[in-house]
């Protein structure tokens, strides 16, 4: 199927000029070539071809545009023609002739004529052949050989042909170019494809199109892509087949992981008056701040570390847990405020690796309704070996952070997360293995007649750090538990994975009989249209250790889940469901205790329809198999579940029901037993079918010294196995799609790459390919997964997943469109990241979590024990009808690798292949077993075992080959060379061979000694190779190539160095060889060791197939040319590279750090350089210890290099010891992969001036706008140190680095900005650009680096470059950079420069040019120098504990050659953020001593000191580098002040001095403040200020403005090191790779010969200046009263206030009580007075003291200012109640209301809103406060309000006007006018009585008085009258 376009002439065209044309169909587009000077004709005649896979559909439109082409602009299009191929497609060939049509589609007079052809699929159009329009070549000369068959088989099921059938009568056209050119011009063009082994070709016509690109450079490339329509000549299933090289497992290793938690502050913890502890708990370890007391947001700023060394899946899943305890102490274990729980995983998986300064959310694990109980403010990092972590710089944090804006939450969770309960249903369990000896079940079975199951399982489930477990189910190999498992969690969780694992109940200890980890990510999904976690009902299948019982079984750790199970082990039912809480309901229980409740069971169908699988699997070839296994008999198993497993997979359940489904092992009972219960049909159907799952056995035989092969010769063994399992294809259907879109994307992106690494071109084309096939393969799989039927068994999970992976796929499909049209020349690098991360997503969507039908495993067993094991997931062989669905794997052979189990596959052991097996398999429904041979290569017969009637559809139990269809070739291995290859023997160097084994055969290269890249040029030659299968096939998929490097010893076995794979070119006997694909090139292989790279070899292999005329058919072989090699051939001349003379020449500048050789010193040392076998070497150094650098300087030497560059061979430097009498010691070596770097390319004369008007413009542009900036506040002078100056520039990063932020994210700058109080609007100014900038204080600046000094400037190796010397054998670890420090012995200091000959004249020829000198001219003498270095250390950050207390007492080392600086005596007590501000002179002599040594000691009272961590700078490099890294220059020139310049040379001589050295013209300076230098302009001020303010002119200004631009001065500029601050990694040889802290400092080197430098800048830290605060409490009002009165029963207070400013033990104070308050009143005029110490750049008050009673010295403690008030309530013989409180940040903190009236609690509340007042500023403050207190439902309620004053004074002002503490004198307050009521009622009852009862109850006393006195009347009266009456009546 093609449709070719043959565009003739255009006619009637415009003017004269030069034309192209563009051909476009289905969005391929092909230019035509450029007709040069035409008039009004432009006669193309050129033919235009696209092969289509799919029919051409009536409306598809083909578009032509015709340009007038330019060389420089772009091209300007004269008109386009379009038409509708409907015509073309019915008559299928059609001449067109007409006119073209403009922008605006309207007919212009151009017009156009072209010829059409199209045949279509079946021939329904009539025939035409090849010759009828094209005059073209006969195919033997063999130009075009290109097959269109695999482009249509690889599209063939679009096109509706069954696949498999794909290319036959369809006519093939051999004769495919892309772009015919008419009238045989062919001949003369060089047709280039490109085809690697390894990618498919990628038909670029490089040299069609270079020649109308060249022309046709202004051409719209934008639009051309290349898909793998361009895998024409090697088909893609070449990679796909293609092994993973990396042999050694390395999921189980256990790494080192540090993690660093810094614990900032805590705020709103809910609570009254808590003594808070934050406790930090990963895994069991638990790390515990100091305690602060009586504060809701305490403040910290604590650093704790904790070191590991697991594996990362254990590390990932450990639980880190943040909580807050109130009141722990010795004896008391407190009680818990809140927690925070995450896996470290989460925290990993960030950016950076960190979470840096946010705030994480505590909440009560036992009360879920509760809310919030309070914020932490924390940093934690994990670093794993070789992570870096950028920390962002730790300067004066201000930031009052808005906690909601910043919570401690991955990206896309939201703040406000809710509580859910998560439910894990476990059903039951089948095929568990034997966990018991059977010794003791024979016994009992004896005694009591019972044989029982030995196992007895129960279920545990981890999550989020809590453990679950079901009931124990007694011995029983299929338990059934039906019971749930609930977790109380917060969703979404921040734990990834929950674990569940079925365990066996052991009285001694549990053993894990099989894990599975649940990752809640592929359960769920997040986005709009997501669903909440759910899993199941579905089986999940559990692999680990062999099944055989052990008492001590070795690879007990696969069952817990670490490292590849090499043994299927059980299957568990089990679902999960997710429900979100609503915590305001009652009933809910509020603890997140784990329950455990009994469900109901489920009925079988709800897992799927059980259904009969059929597995076969057929051995066509066993090579490679180890020799250490010996010679006795080998056979190989395979196993699907617990089907096939011989030895011990036969658990059966002891019951008497065995279902179907149990059809487990090969008993005849069982057999029969099966026949019974299938249906009459099926019986017959499989007879007597009994499983064959091993192979015979069979003696291996040698192959060579290391690995035996299996004499399968014509007689391939093969297996079958029947087994039963829930029919769930369609989930692996889906995941098998996807993996081949993602299969396909990877192999597309990896040619990319490849394309961009090997600078081909137009990557850009292939990148466009790539997106093209990724969207029409998501389109497809939304069709394919359109079709699924509702199934039996589908899950809720299974309809989300599918409809969330349609939309996934859907949305891909639509980017990779846009992205795709996006691709240009120069973005490629971009959208390549794109997609890339296409790609992880498409491998996490394909990867399916409910598992349906086990992995098949390969197992090769010798003398009845396992050895080695394959896995191959039975997705990869799974058979479908459609395409797409089917395995990668399935029915083909695929090459299959053995590797040793679990932990034996560790190290060495596992590198050895155990075996290589070429393995075809099928597994799908026994319904469909008529399909499982249909991919076996053809010429294969069925050997079948006869048996009964032979009626039945037996499968074969081998297959025999027919022998009249074996082919014979022969196999040719271009063995070029191999480059950085490991370290094998002692001396750092290998004597490296190659072994190539192919098939059964296998040969060696030649042993080349003490090389790490060794030209080999080495041709193998394998000959009658005899291959089985079809021609083609083979042709398209030959087997994989191995070729091992080994490294020869002297004694004893070769030691392996490493292994990679390769693919041959293959040729048929009917196959022209030539051009495009022959001869092969040569091509890199990366070689792996384990999973470590080990160098790349350089080789090209094909595969030629010897024809019935022989070997005389085939290329013929050059004899060996040189002699002297003896019989080895050389690689022939097509296929070696093309070789011109270069010349190298080398620096030699000298020899640094050389160790001791075999405990000798190295005293006479010489460097050997050799590359491409000459080489050169350098001149004796006569006494390395006197001076190491070598006398002559630069040498030559020529030698024959390849043109490709990368074929460049590696240069080796040796460097040799010269002993007495003739002997030479190797000392180390290195070798330079690659020249590039170093390749001479001529300064380019004519950049000299370009356009300095525009510069000029520029600069003037650049003035005009500094003019109009903002007016700066001048600061003070007096008031400024060195310190501003470097606050102010990490400022000044900061601000830079949040715009970069906001840049990047692009999205919306944070909202939190609105909630930002008006402050931090002032502080982040970087936020929003609307906002008026505040004028800051203008500082003079510098530059603070995040890093190393050498990484901002390339390492300063401009032209003097370090080499590091390595001997000793390399170390085998996982990451080999990290460890090879150990190795180095020394480093070289060179440099090497290569060209090619004849170099121009113009060079040579140049003034001052000098001969001996080379490319290497103005480079200065070696001779030694001495120089004073000066070092200034800053300050160290994030040190690493070393004391127990998780604290440090640093002090700083400083070593250079001889001399030692410690600084013992100034460390600094329990700091690990120590500023040290100190500078040190150290006098040095270069070369000798140029290594300086930065360290960090821990000071120990007793002991030795231990190291943290060490920094090493060298200063030889940085003192020579043209970029002048020896005084850093300054933003600004000034003679006094802290800005003054260091260096003792002024700008005006240094730029005098540069432009010397440079031969530059000038620098002119003329009046007006212009300066030249080599024709550029600059401007700059002209006056400066002396000490007494004088002004005076200068041109220092000017040269300055010249040095800060200095790189773009051309040909001699480059970046100037500016005055920095340089922020180093603390290292330690103990913990190789990870940072121990980091080092902030600077180093200033001034020759001794120049003029003295000034005194060191003094940087000492800044000393806190003493303030004194004083507050007055004058009044409190409406403070809630708490007590009720004795004898009244009324409510009043005794109130009090307290205050603090440090710290509660400190310094707080009280004042008086002010007793009895009926109205929550209280007058107080009571003074507070505290003195701090306070640092004004940190806003922070700085304490003292002794961290304990046993402490040695005080430590220093840095706290925010805050000043603390609370209002009590005193009670005389109970504790004092507290009411409430305020905290006040003097710095910023709301201004008091004028009244108690308007004081009100939204005063904090609303705290961000309010304009804020700082103490500092204001100096004096009064007004009104609230006091604030949390209720019973934690909201924060008014408590009262207090009037204060705030006064601040310096010490000094202090000392002037002292004031007493309380009313005291000096200058004392007036006693408070307090109501008589307020007082004691025991001091003063009198009063009290007065007051209390008197006051309120005065009438009812007067009353009863009264009354009394009536009563005392009356009674007086009746005891009177009766004597009266008497002495009335007897007259007395």
């Amino acid at each position: 199927m093609a449709l070719v376009v043959c565009l003739k002439t255009v006619t009637e065209l415009r003017g004269k000029g030069d034309r192209i044309a563009k051909v476009s169909f289905r969005g391929l587009s092909f230019y035509s070539r450029v007709l040069e000077n035409c008039e009004d004709e432009a006669r193309f005649e050129e033919a235009f071809r696209w092969p289509v896979a799919s029919k051409v559909d009536g409306n598809e439109m083909l578009e032509i545009h015709i340009y007038n082409y330019s060389k420089v602009f772009t091209n300007r299009l004269i008109g386009t023609f379009r038409m509708v191929l409907q015509k073309v497609v019915e008559e299928g060939h059609l001449e067109v002739s007409d006119t073209l049509i403009d922008d605006n589609n309207t007919a212009i007079q151009t017009s156009i004529s072209i010829e059409i052809w199209y045949q279509p699929m079946d021939g329904s159009v009539r025939g035409w052949s090849d010759g009828e329009f094209l005059d073209v070549p006969d195919d033997r000369d063999g130009m075009f050989q290109f097959e269109t068959e695999s482009l249509l088989s690889s599209h063939s099921h679009s096109s509706g042909t069954p696949p498999g059938r794909s290319s036959h009568g369809i006519p093939t056209f051999r004769k495919v170019l892309i772009r015919y050119y008419l009238f045989s011009k062919i001949s003369h063009l060089n047709i280039f494809v490109s085809s690697h082994l390894d990618d498919p070709a990628i038909l670029e016509t490089e040299d069609l199109d270079r020649k109308a690109m060249r022309l046709g450079g202004g051409l719209d490339p934008d639009t051309i892509s290349l898909a793998s329509v361009t895998a024409v000549t090697t088909n893609v299933s070449n990679k796909r087949s293609k092994p993973d090289i990396k042999m050694e497992p390395s999921a189980g290793r256990p790494v080192d992981y540090q993690i660093s938690v810094t614990v900032i502050e805590a705020r709103q913890l809910v609570g009254l008056n808590m003594d808070p502890v934050v406790c930090v708990e990963i895994g069991e370890e638990k790390k515990y701040t100091s305690m602060k007391e009586s504060t809701n947001c305490p403040y910290y700023n604590e650093y704790f570390v904790f070191d590991f060394h697991v594996p990362p899946d254990v590390m990932f899943d450990k639980i880190l847990k943040l909580s807050v305890i109130h009141s722990k102490n010795l004896l008391r274990s407190g009680t818990l405020v809140g927690n925070f729980k995450l896996d470290v995983g989460t925290v990993y998986s960030q950016s950076e690796h960190q979470f840096y300064h946010k705030w994480a959310m505590l909440s009560d694990p036992d009360d879920i309704t509760a809310g919030c109980k309070g914020y932490v403010k924390c940093d934690i990092a994990v670093v794993g070996k070789g992570d870096n972590i950028k920390t962002p710089h730790k300067a004066s944090e201000t930031d009052e952070d808005d906690i909601e804006g910043n919570l401690l939450l991955p990206e896309g969770i939201p703040s406000e997360r809710q509580w859910a309960r998560f439910y894990v249903r476990i059903y039951r369990a089948e095929g568990l293995p034997k966990m018991n000896t059977s010794i003791m079940a024979n016994v009992k079975k004896a005694f009591i007649g019972e044989n029982r199951d030995l196992v007895d399982p129960y279920v545990q489930v981890q999550f989020a750090g809590q453990k679950g477990k079901t009931s124990v189910q007694k011995s029983s190999y299929e338990p059934i538990w039906n019971e749930q498992v609930i977790f109380t969690e917060m969703f979404p969780p921040l734990c990834k994975r929950m674990k569940v694992q079925i365990r066996d109940s052991d009285k001694v200890n549990d053993v894990a009989i099989g894990t599975h980890f649940i990752d809640l990510r592929k359960i769920s999904n997040d986005g709009d249209k997501g669903f909440l976690p759910t899993l199941g009902p579905a089986w999940v299948n559990m692999y680990g250790s062999t099944r055989n019982y052990t008492l001590m079984d070795e690879h007990q750790d696969l069952n817990e889940g670490l490292g590849e199970g090499v043994s299927f082990r059980a299957r568990l039912l089990i679902s999960v469901a997710v429900e979100i809480l609503d915590t305001t309901s009652s009933e809910i229980m509020s603890s997140t205790e784990v329950q455990v409740e009994p469900v109901s069971n489920i009925s079988e169908s709800a897992t799927g329809k059980v259904e009969e699988f059929f597995l076969f699997g057929s051995f066509l070839e066993a090579t490679m198999i180890d020799r250490k296994i010996g010679d006795k008999p080998i056979n190989f198993e395979v196993t699907i579940g617990n089907y096939g497993n011989q030895i011990d997979g036969v658990s059966k359940p002891v019951a008497g029901r065995k279902k179907k489904k149990d059809g487990v092992g090969e008993s005849d009972e069982e057999e029969s037993e099966l026949i019974q219960n299938s249906s009459d049909e099926e019986a017959e159907d499989d007879g007597d079918l009994v499983s064959v799952s091993t192979s015979p056995p069979m003696k291996p035989v040698i192959t060579d010294r290391n690995y035996f092969h299996l004499p399968y010769f014509e007689k391939k063994p093969c297996i079958y196995i029947k087994s039963w399992w829930q029919d769930q294809r369609r989930r692996l259907y889906n995941s098998n799609v996807m993996d081949k879109i993602a299969d396909k994307l990877e192999e597309g992106l990896n040619d990319v790459q490849e394309i961009i690494k090997t600078e081909k071109a137009f990557p850009e084309r292939r990148l466009r390919g790539v997106l093209e096939e990724l969207s029409t393969g998501c389109s497809r799989f939304v069709t394919l997964a359109n079709k699924d039927q509702n199934l039996a068994g589908r899950t809720k999970l299974d309809q989300e997943r599918l409809k969330s992976c349609m939309r996934e796929m859907e949305s891909m499909g639509q980017q990779a469109k846009t992205i795709r049209s996006q691709v240009k020349r120069n973005t490629v690098r971009d959208k390549l990241k794109l997609a890339l991360n296409f790609l992880q997503r498409l491998r996490f969507l394909a990867d399916e979590p409910q598992h349906s039908i086990p992995d098949v495993f390969v197992w090769m067993m010798s003398n009845n024990k396992r050895i080695a094991y394959a896995r191959i997931p039975s997705k990869d062989i799974l058979y479908s009808i459609v395409d797409e669905e089917r395995g990668k794997d399935c029915g083909k052979v695929k090459a299959v690798f053995l590797r040793l189990p679990g932990k034996k596959g560790f190290g060495p052991a596992g590198w050895t292949v155990q075996a290589k097996l070429e393995m075809y398999l099928w597994l799908g429904l026994n319904k469909q077993r008529k399909d499982f041979l249909s991919g076996l290569p053809s010429g294969f017969e069925e050997n079948k075992a006869v048996k009964g009637t032979g009626l039945q559809v037996v499968p074969p139990i081998s297959l025999v080959y027919n022998s009249k269809c074996h082919q014979v070739f022969q196999l040719r291995a271009h063995m070029y060379q191999a480059r950085s290859l490991f370290a094998a023997d002692s001396s750092g160097l290998s004597d490296p061979f190659a072994r190539v084994f192919f098939s059964t055969h296998s040969q060696v290269t030649e042993v080349l000694s003490e090389t790490l890249c060794p030209t080999w040029d080495q041709l193998l030659v394998f000959d009658n190779v005899e291959l089985y299968g079809e021609a083609t096939e083979l042709r398209d998929d030959p087997p994989i190539i191995v070729i091992e490097i080994y490294d020869q010893d002297t004694v004893g076995k070769a030691e392996f160095i490493g292994r990679t794979f390769a693919k041959p070119l293959s040729k048929m006997v009917d196959e022209h060889y030539g051009p495009p694909r022959f001869p092969p090139q040569l091509e890199y292989y990366q070689i792996y060791r384990g999973n470590c790279p080990a160098g790349e070899l350089l080789a090209a292999f094909e595969l030629l197939q010897i024809g019935p005329a022989g070997r005389t058919e085939l290329p013929p072989i050059d004899g060996p040319t040189d002699v002297d090699r003896g019989p080895i051939l050389p690689v022939p001349l097509g296929i070696r590279p093309v070789l011109s003379r270069y010349r190298i020449e080398v620096l030699f500048w000298g020899l640094r750090d050389l160790k001791r050789i075999n405990l000798a010193q190295v005293d006479r040392p010489r460097v050997d350089i050799e590359c491409a076998g000459k080489g050169i070497q350098s001149a004796l150094i006569q006494n390395y210890k006197k001076n190491p650098n070598f006398s002559t300087l630069v040498k030559w030497f020529e030698v024959d290099l390849p043109e490709n560059e990368l074929l460049h061979p590696p240069l080796n430097i040796r460097v040799v010891d010269c002993r007495a009498f003739g002997r030479y010691t190797l000392v180390g070596s290195h070798a330079v992969t690659s020249l590039r770097k170093f390749i001479y390319t001529s300064p380019d004369k004519r950049a000299n001036n370009w356009n300095e008007d525009e510069k000029e413009k520029e600069k003037k542009k650049k003035k005009k706008k500094k003019g109009e900036e903002v007016e700066e506040e001048e600061p003070d002078e007096s008031m400024l140190d060195w310190w501003s100056k470097y606050f102010a520039s990490i400022e000044t990063m900061m601000e830079v680095r949040d715009c970069d932020d906001s840049h990047v994210k692009g999205t919306k700058p944070k909202e939190k900005t609105k909630s930002k109080s008006s402050k931090d609007k002032k502080k982040n100014h970087g936020s929003d650009g609307t906002e008026k900038k505040v004028p800051k204080p203008r500082v003079d600046e510098l530059m603070v680096y995040n890093k190393e000094l050498e990484s901002e400037f390339d390492h300063f190796e401009d032209w003097l470059h370090t080499f590091n010397l390595y001997r000793g054998k390399a170390v085998d670890d996982d990451d080999h950079n990290m460890v090879d420090d150990d190795r180095i012995v020394g480093r070289f200091k060179g440099s090497l420069c290569m060209y090619k000959l004849p170099l121009s004249d113009e060079i040579t020829r140049e003034a001052g040019f000098d001969p001996n000198m080379g490319m290497f001219q103005s480079i200065p003498h070696n001779d030694p120098i001495n120089v004073l270095v000066r070092v200034y250390v800053v300050r160290a950050t994030d040190l690493h504990p070393a004391d127990i207390n998780g604290k440090a007492d640093p002090y700083i080392v400083i070593k250079l050659g001889k001399s030692e600086i410690k600084d013992k005596e100034n460390y600094i007590s329990k700091q690990l953020n120590p500023v040290f501000g100190k500078s040190f002179d150290i006098e040095a002599t270069f070369p000798m001593e140029s290594m300086l040594t930065v360290s960090v000691y821990d000071w120990d009272l007793v002991g030795t000191d231990d190291l943290i961590g060490e920094t090493k700078i060298d200063l030889e490099n940085r003192y020579y580098s043209k970029h002048r890294a020896t005084c850093g220059i300054a933003s600004n020139y000034s003679l006094h002040g802290y800005n003054v310049w260091r260096d003792p040379q002024k700008p005006t001589q240094l730029l005098a001095k540069l432009c010397k050295e440079g031969k530059l013209d000038g620098p002119h300076y003329s009046p007006g403040g212009k300066v030249k230098v080599s024709n550029r302009i600059f401007l700059g001020p002209t006056e400066i200020e002396d000490e007494n303010g004088l002004k005076k002119p200068t041109e220092e200004h000017l040269a300055l403005t010249v040095l800060k631009h200095w790189e773009e001065i051309p040909r001699v500029g480059c970046k100037l090191v500016p005055e920095h601050v340089e922020t180093r990694p603390l290292l330690n040889l103990d913990k190789p790779g990870i940072e121990q802290g980091r080092i902030e400092m600077w180093v200033d080197m001034f020759p001794m010969d120049g003029p003295a430098p000034g005194p060191a800048i003094d940087i000492s830290p800044r000393k806190p200046k003493k303030y004194e605060l004083r507050v007055i409490i004058w009044n409190t009002d409406e403070v809630i009263l708490e007590d009720d009165d004795y004898f009244t029963g009324e409510k009043s207070s005794d109130i009090f206030v307290r205050g603090w400013l440090k710290g509660q033990q400190e310094d707080k104070q009280d004042t008086d009580v002010h007793y009895h308050s009926l109205t929550g009143e209280g007058n107080f005029n009571w003074r507070f007075v505290f003195p701090f110490d306070y640092l004004m750049a940190e806003e922070k008050i700085v304490i003292s003291k002794k961290e304990s009673l046993f402490s040695w010295d005080e430590t220093e403690y840095k706290i925010p200012a805050r000043l603390t008030l609370q209002v009590w309530d005193a009670d005389h013989f109970s504790a004092d109640d507290f009411l409430g409180a305020i905290e006040l940040d003097l710095n910023r903190f709301p201004r008091g209301a004028k009244t108690a009236k308007q004081c009100s609690i939204d005063m904090v509340l609303n705290e961000q809103e309010l304009p804020t007042i700082s103490i500092f500023k204001q100096k004096r403050v009064k007004g009104w406060w609230p006091f604030v207190a949390r209720d019973e439902n934690d909201e924060l309620e008014l408590t009262g309000k207090v009037e204060a004053e705030l006064h601040l004074l310096t010490a000094e002002e202090a000392e002037k006007n002292p004031v007493g503490l309380g009313r005291k004198e000096p200058d004392p307050l007036e006693k408070p006018n307090r109501p008589d009521t307020s007082l004691m009622w025991f001091m003063n009852p009198l009063k009290s009585i007065r007051y209390f009862i008197w006051h309120n109850y005065r009438w009812l006393i007067l009353k009863t008085l009264a009354l009394l006195l009536l009563l005392l009347l009356l009674g007086l009266f009746l005891y009177s009258i009766p004597g009266y009456l008497v002495k009335k009546l007897l007259g007395a």
